[in-house]
């Protein structure tokens, strides 16, 4: 059985730092440790960058962080020429915090997204500039003037963003929450994560496992810098920071 760790970034996205020991080092010389707060690639979130400390006040560069055997094995990949730490060593990893809270900006913005445009989602990228989301939707009247007052209007109504855990059979019994077309929660582990907006979910609330803010004005100000056709039923929504010009 492959080694698991404990992401303890699921329960507090705003952890910086996280103290963590080594638990293995892969074929690829991936670091592998017993609990971590770097998030892996998944989801259309990309993973972390940072570096870990060692006890002798020395640091390792982390370029990225993937999943490894399974999505319960988090793999962190160091910078190319980076010493690599000891199996068994205690180390303290420290997260691109800046870079992080883009991410959650953003990755908060998609789903308020998914609210002002209730579509089928056939595809979705965070990233700290440029963000993006495909809709399975024909030409409407939507326009990226309108959807940008309406994601405003959400933002600054400040919506409290949580996370709860549902069952296997709670899911399957509302099957709705689900809004990728393509993408399937994780089944079988007996709980999926939901990332909630407004009081009592009054907002949305969704299946997912990403890293996002608690409150929604601390997305500031945001557009859609475009609506782009990629295909006869299919229209991308680009999110970028800053007022709507």
């Amino acid at each position: 059985m492959s080694v698991i760790t404990k992401p303890v970034f699921i329960e507090d996205s705003y952890l910086t730092a996280c103290e963590c020991k080594v638990l293995e080092i892969n074929d690829q010389n991936g670091i592998i440790l017993d609990q971590t707060n770097f998030y892996a690639t998944s989801g259309g979130q990309p993973g972390d960058m940072g570096m870990l400390e060692r006890e002798d006040g020395s640091i390792i560069r982390i370029a990225t962080t993937v999943n490894g055997q399974s999505k319960q094995q988090i793999v962190l990949v160091p910078e190319a020429g980076e010493k690599l730490p000891e199996v068994g060593e205690n180390l303290i990893g420290h997260i691109d915090w800046d870079r992080r809270y883009k991410l959650m900006q953003m990755h908060t913005a998609c789903h308020l997204l998914s609210v002002v445009c209730p579509y089928p989602i056939t595809g979705a990228a965070v990233n700290i500039n440029d963000s993006r989301v495909d809709f399975d939707m024909s030409d409407t009247a939507l326009n990226k003037e309108d959807v940008s007052e309406q994601l405003m209007t959400l933002i600054s109504d400040n919506h409290p963003v949580y996370t709860k855990w549902i069952t296997d059979a709670e899911l399957e019994a509302n099957p709705s929450i689900i809004k990728s077309k393509n993408v399937k929660p994780p089944s079988g582990l007996g709980k999926i994560r939901l990332v909630c907006i407004g009081e009592d979910a009054c907002i949305d609330s969704q299946p997912c496992g990403g890293t996002h803010v608690t409150e929604t004005n601390e997305l500031g100000d945001i557009h859609i810098a475009k609506i782009e056709k990629k295909g006869r039923e299919n229209r991308r929504f680009r999110i970028r920071f800053g007022k709507h010009s």
